[in-house]
């Protein structure tokens, strides 16, 4: 195994990673943004109103990209598990 080897199976994992955990990073953040415009504007300065609703939008978020996220994780272990011959070389 190759350093060029292990750093692409990083650099594939960190991807992956990022690729999906992005659509529940962008809910929470989207949804931050309007309780935080809601409470500007309102100017209810509540510590705990931000909490519930992100929390619940992820969550929705998490169970309606599941399926994805399964067969994106089945793929990157699927690809890691053929190449172990190669890393034993």
């Amino acid at each position: 195994m190759g350093q060029d080897f292990a750093i692409q199976v990083m650099y594939q994992g960190i991807t992956t990673v990022l690729m999906i955990s992005l659509p529940s990073v962008c809910v929470g953040l989207l949804v931050g943004f309007i309780v935080s415009l809601f409470q500007a504007v309102t100017q209810i300065q509540e510590q705990t109103l931000t909490f519930v609703p992100k929390v619940i939008s992820v969550l929705l978020m998490v169970a309606l990209t599941s399926p994805w996220m399964i067969s994106i994780m089945i793929d990157f272990t699927t690809t890691l598990w053929s190449t172990i011959p190669n890393m034993a070389r």
